[in-house]
C-alpha cells in the first residue's frame, strides 16, 4: 500500500516539474499598461528607464510634458506634469539615467534666446531640487531646431553639452561644456574647426569615459554624392582648448557610411563602414579601422571582403550575390572586452509604384535610422528620405529584411556569422517593422514582428557567443490587439526590457521579462 500511495506521490511531483519546466519554456512574461485616453497615435514619448523600482517614460501631449510612472505590473502609479518645461516653447529633450534618478536636459526659446538647463528626476517623476541653467545662446530668430547636442559616457560619470555656430560655413565654431554624474561643470571650452562648405559632414558625437569628446569629419565628392572619399579622427581631450585633427589614411577606398564605438576598456576607438571598389558599384565588403585614442594614431585598418558564402546567406528574395549587401545598412556595434566586436546590419529599402529605392536613391541621406531620434513622433519620417524620388504623396511601402551579424577577433579576423532570416513590410509607416536588441549576458536577443497566419506576432530570435541561432519559443501573453514598436523599446535592466505598442489608437507600452 506505501508502495503504491509513494509511486503516485512522485508522479503527482513528476507531473508539476513537467508543467513548470514546459511554463518556464515558454520564454519571457509581458505586462501590458493600460491605455490612457489621454495617449494616442499623437504622442511623442522617450524611456527614460528603471529608476529607484519604477518605470519612468516621458509623455508629450501638444505642449503638456509629463513623467508617467509605472510599478512592476506596469500599473501607472502617478502622472506628473512638468511645468518647468515651458509648454510649446520646448525645442528638445534628452534624458540621462542613473539608478535613483534621472537628468532632464532641456531647451526652449524665450524672445531672443535660447536656454539650455537641466532638472533631476526621483523615482516617482518629481523634480528632486531646481532647475540648472547650463547655458545661454542669443539668435535673432525663431527656430526649433536644437542648438544643444547632449551626450553622456558609457559609465555615465561624465556628460557633455555642446553647441556650433556655423554662421560661417567655413569655420565652425564650437563650444563644449563638460560636467561630473552631478552636473558640476568640469571644463568650458571654444574651438574653431575648419569646414568645406556643402562637402564636410560629421559622424555622431561620442563622450569616452575619460572625458575625450571623440567624432570623425568626412567629404563627400559633392553635397548629393553618395560615397565619402576623406575621413578624419577628431579628438577634443579634456585637458586641451584645441581638437587634434588625423587623417584616418583610408587611401582610395570608397566608404559608405561611418559609425565609431568608443572601446573604454581598449582606450581605443572603432570606424567601420562598408565600402565599395567603385562609385555606383556593388558593396564589396567591411572598412574596419581601430584608432589608439591616447596617442591618437592609427592602429590598423583591415578591408574585410564578403564571401561568396556570406553573399550567399545575406541576400534576400530578390537580391543576386553580387548585389546581396547593397541594401544593408549598419545598425549595432558592440565592443568586447577582449577587444572583438560585433557588427550587426539589416536590409533596408523603400519601394513604390513607380519602382524600389534603396541608398542610391537616398541622394545622399544614408541610412534611414542612422540618426537616433531624441524622442519618438508617429508623424515624422524615420527614413530620412523623401516619400518618393517626386515627391509626391504616393503609397510607400517600407521594407526591413534580413539581419546580418558578424562577429570579429581583436585582429579584425571573422570568428563566425549568421543571418536572421526576415521579411518586412509595412504601408502606413515605419513604426512596426526593424527590430530591438535584449543582451541577457549569455546570448542576445532579436525581438521583431512576423505574420503568422495573418496575426502580427513579436518574434524572439537569440544568438550565443559562438553564433548558434536559436528560434525561441512564442512570448507569453501576447494578447490580441497589441501592436508592438520593437525598435523604439529600451533595455531597462538585466532581464527587462520596455516595448511601447499601440492598442487600438492609443499608446501603451509592454514590459518584456527573462
Amino acid at each position: 500500500m506505501k508502495t503504491k500511495l509513494m509511486k503516485y506521490w512522485i508522479f503527482i511531483l513528476l507531473c508539476f516539474v513537467g508543467v513548470v519546466s514546459d511554463l518556464s519554456a515558454q520564454g519571457p512574461n509581458i505586462v501590458y499598461s493600460a491605455p490612457e485616453k489621454e495617449d494616442t497615435r499623437r504622442t511623442n514619448f522617450d524611456i527614460i528607464g528603471k529608476i529607484g523600482g519604477n518605470f519612468l517614460v516621458y509623455k508629450r501631449n501638444r505642449t503638456v510634458h509629463e513623467i508617467c510612472v509605472y510599478d512592476n505590473e506596469m500599473n501607472l502609479k502617478a502622472r506628473e506634469t512638468r511645468t518647468e518645461l515651458e509648454g510649446d516653447r520646448v525645442i528638445n529633450i534628452d534624458f540621462i539615467a542613473y539608478p535613483d534618478f534621472a537628468y532632464a536636459i532641456y531647451q526652449y526659446q524665450r524672445r531672443n534666446v535660447v536656454y539650455c538647463n537641466a532638472v533631476k528626476i526621483n523615482s516617482l517623476g518629481k523634480a528632486d531640487g531646481p532647475v540648472i541653467v547650463l547655458d545661454t545662446t542669443e539668435i535673432n530668430f525663431s527656430t526649433s531646431n536644437k542648438i544643444y547636442t547632449t551626450i553622456s559616457s558609457d559609465d555615465k560619470q561624465r556628460v557633455m553639452v555642446l553647441k556650433i555656430n556655423n554662421r560661417n560655413q567655413e569655420r565652425f565654431v564650437f563650444t563644449t561644456l563638460l560636467y561630473d554624474n552631478q552636473l558640476i561643470l568640469q571644463r568650458r571650452d571654444r574651438m574653431v574647426l575648419g569646414m568645406q562648405v556643402r562637402n564636410d559632414f560629421f559622424t555622431d558625437f561620442h563622450l569616452s569615459n575619460e572625458g575625450e569628446l571623440i567624432f570623425a569629419k568626412y567629404r563627400k565628392s559633392s553635397m548629393n554624392a553618395e560615397y565619402i572619399v576623406e575621413v578624419d579622427m577628431i579628438i577634443k581631450y579634456p585637458d586641451s582648448s584645441a581638437f587634434t585633427v588625423r587623417d584616418i589614411g583610408m587611401g582610395s577606398r570608397i566608404l559608405d557610411e561611418i559609425r565609431l564605438k568608443v572601446d573604454n576598456t581598449n582606450k581605443r576607438v572603432l570606424l567601420s563602414a562598408l565600402y565599395f571598389l567603385q562609385k555606383r558599384g556593388n558593396i564589396e565588403g567591411l572598412y574596419l579601422m581601430k584608432w589608439d585614442k591616447k596617442n591618437n594614431q592609427k592602429l590598423k585598418d583591415t578591408a574585410f571582403q564578403f564571401t561568396e558564402d556570406l553573399r550567399a546567406q545575406a541576400r534576400g528574395e530578390d537580391a543576386g550575390r553580387k548585389a546581396a549587401f547593397n541594401n544593408y545598412y549598419i545598425k549595432n556595434v558592440v565592443i568586447r572586452k577582449d577587444g572583438g566586436f560585433v557588427i550587426v546590419g539589416e536590409s533596408l529599402y523603400t519601394s513604390s509604384r513607380s519602382g524600389n529605392f534603396n541608398r542610391w536613391d537616398n541622394m545622399g541621406w544614408g541610412n534611414p535610422w542612422m540618426n537616433s531620434m531624441d524622442y519618438y513622433s508617429t508623424f515624422s519620417n524615420q527614413w530620412g528620405m523623401p516619400w518618393n524620388r517626386f515627391g509626391s504623396p504616393g503609397i510607400t511601402r517600407y521594407h526591413a529584411d534580413n539581419i546580418m551579424i558578424l562577429a570579429f577577433s581583436k585582429e579584425a579576423a571573422l570568428e563566425w556569422s549568421n543571418v536572421i532570416p526576415k521579411s518586412q513590410y509595412d504601408d502606413e509607416g515605419d513604426n512596426l517593422i526593424s527590430y530591438a536588441t535584449f543582451n541577457t549576458g549569455g546570448e542576445v536577443h532579436f525581438l521583431f514582428n512576423q505574420y503568422e497566419r495573418r496575426t502580427l506576432m513579436l518574434n524572439d530570435q537569440s544568438i550565443g557567443a559562438e553564433g548558434k541561432l536559436n528560434r525561441n519559443p512564442t512570448l507569453k501573453n501576447l494578447d490580441k490587439g497589441y501592436e508592438f514598436m520593437p525598435r523604439f523599446a529600451k533595455q531597462v535592466a538585466a532581464r527587462q526590457m520596455i516595448v511601447p505598442c499601440w492598442f487600438r489608437n492609443y499608446l501603451c507600452f509592454a514590459k518584456i521579462e527573462y
